[in-house]
C-alpha cells in the first residue's frame, strides 16, 4: 500500500477534552531510523484527562494527546533492520526509555504529554521505541499495554518482585489497578482489592481476586486489611489514590513493606508522615511507567499466562470526546479504548 500524505489527528490546547479538535495534518516519510505506524487502537489514562485540562506537569501545548497506541508498521526508514511491513507494535510510553532508570531527558520523550502522542491515524516513531504486541491479543487489547500494564508490571515485578504467598493490596479497579491484580495473581500472590462499587468488586472476584473491600461501606478499610493478614499487613500496595489514601496505606502495609506510588486520583493534600515511615521502615517507590526492556519482559509473562487485558468499553475515533467523558465518570473497570481501524 502507498503511504498517505495526510493523517487525521486530534489536538488539545489544554482547555478541556470537550474542546478536542479533529483536524488533518501532513504525514511525512519516516526518517532513516524511524517507522510509520498505522494506529488501530488507543487506550486512555487518567493522565490524558490531566493533559486535556492543561494541568499535567511540563506538558506541551497544542499537542496530539494520548500515550498508548497499538498498530501496524506501514513504512520503514532506510536504515531500519529487524522489522517489516505488517508487524504489530506499540511504541513505548517514553520513546527513549530503552532500559535502566528514567532521566529528565527520557521523561521528556513521553508521548501525549511532552511530545505529540498517538490519538491520530499515523505516527512516525524511532525504531528503538517499538515493542511487538503478543500474537494472541487484539489491537484493542494491545493498546492497553504501554502505560497501565507496564506501570503495574513495574510495581509488582520491579526491584524486589513480589513472590508467591505475598499479600498485595490494590486500590481501585481502574487500568493500572486491574493489571496489578492480574500480574499479582499470575505470580501466586494473595490479592486484596478495594472499590466503592460492589459491581466492580464482582469483576475483580471473577479475575480470581481472593479478598475485596468496599471502602464506602467500610471506611476503615485499612483495619480490614490488617484483619485479613492476621495483623501483619500487606507486602505490597499499589497506591493510585495519593494524598487522601496514603495514611491508610501506611497503616495497612507491613513493617519494611513496599508502597508503590503511582497516582493521585483521590486528590487531597496529605503528605507522607516521616516519623511513621521511619518507625515502620516502609519503602516508598514512585513509578513512572517503564522501559522497552521491561515491556518485553512483561509481554513474556502475559503470553505465558495468556492474560487478557480487561477492556470495559470501546469507542470509535469520532467518539473520542465521549470516551474521555466515560473515563472521567469512573464507571469503568479496566480500560477505555478508542478504535481507529
Amino acid at each position: 500500500m502507498s503511504l498517505p500524505t495526510i493523517s487525521r489527528e486530534y489536538r488539545t490546547q489544554g482547555d478541556g477534552y470537550q474542546n478536542l479538535k479533529l483536524q488533518s495534518a501532513t504525514l511525512s516519510k519516516p526518517k532513516a531510523t524511524e517507522v510509520t505506524v498505522k494506529i488501530h487502537a488507543v487506550s486512555l489514562q487518567f493522565r490524558d484527562l490531566m493533559v486535556s485540562k492543561g494541568i499535567y506537569p511540563q506538558q506541551k501545548w497544542d499537542i496530539v494527546p494520548c500515550s498508548d497506541g497499538a498498530g501496524e508498521i506501514v513504512a520503514l526508514g532506510e536504515e531500519v533492520k529487524g522489522w517489516k511491513i505488517g508487524d504489530r507494535v506499540c511504541p513505548n510510553f517514553a520513546l527513549d526509555h530503552i532500559h535502566g532508570d528514567v532521566t529528565e531527558d527520557i521523561k521528556l520523550t513521553g508521548l501525549g504529554g511532552h511530545i505529540d502522542g498517538v490519538l491520530r491515524e499515523y505516527i512516525n516513531v524511532p525504531v528503538h521505541s517499538l515493542v511487538r504486541i503478543p500474537e494472541y491479543l487484539s489491537y484493542e487489547e494491545g493498546s492497553t499495554l504501554p502505560c497501565a500494564a507496564l506501570t503495574a508490571y513495574n510495581a509488582c515485578l520491579g526491584p524486589v518482585p513480589l513472590k508467591g504467598g505475598d499479600y498485595v493490596l490494590v486500590l481501585g479497579t481502574g487500568g493500572v489497578s486491574t493489571f496489578a491484580a492480574q500480574f499479582a495473581l499470575a505470580s501466586g500472590a494473595i490479592v486484596i482489592v478495594t472499590s466503592s462499587s460492589d459491581e466492580k468488586l464482582l469483576v475483580a472476584k471473577k479475575l480470581g481476586v481472593q479478598h475485596t473491600i468496599n471502602y464506602k461501606k467500610n471506611v476503615k478499610w485499612d483495619e480490614e486489611v490488617l484483619n485479613i493478614t492476621g495483623g501483619r499487613g500487606v507486602d505490597h500496595i499499589i497506591e493510585v489514590g495519593g494524598p487522601n489514601t496514603i495514611l491508610k496505606s501506611i497503616n495497612a502495609v507491613r513493617y519494611a513493606g513496599w508502597i508503590h506510588i503511582i497516582g493521585f486520583v483521590s486528590g487531597g493534600d496529605n503528605g507522607i508522615p516521616v516519623t511513621l515511615a521511619i518507625l515502620k521502615t516502609i519503602i516508598f517507590r514512585g513509578i513512572l511507567i517503564g522501559s522497552v526492556k521491561q515491556f518485553e519482559d512483561m509481554n513474556r509473562l502475559l503470553t505465558a499466562r495468556q492474560i487478557h487485558p480487561v477492556v470495559d468499553k470501546v469507542f470509535s475515533f469520532e467518539e473520542a470526546t465521549e470516551a474521555y467523558a466515560y473515563l472521567e465518570s469512573q464507571h469503568h473497570v479496566g480500560k477505555v479504548v478508542i478504535k481507529l481501524a
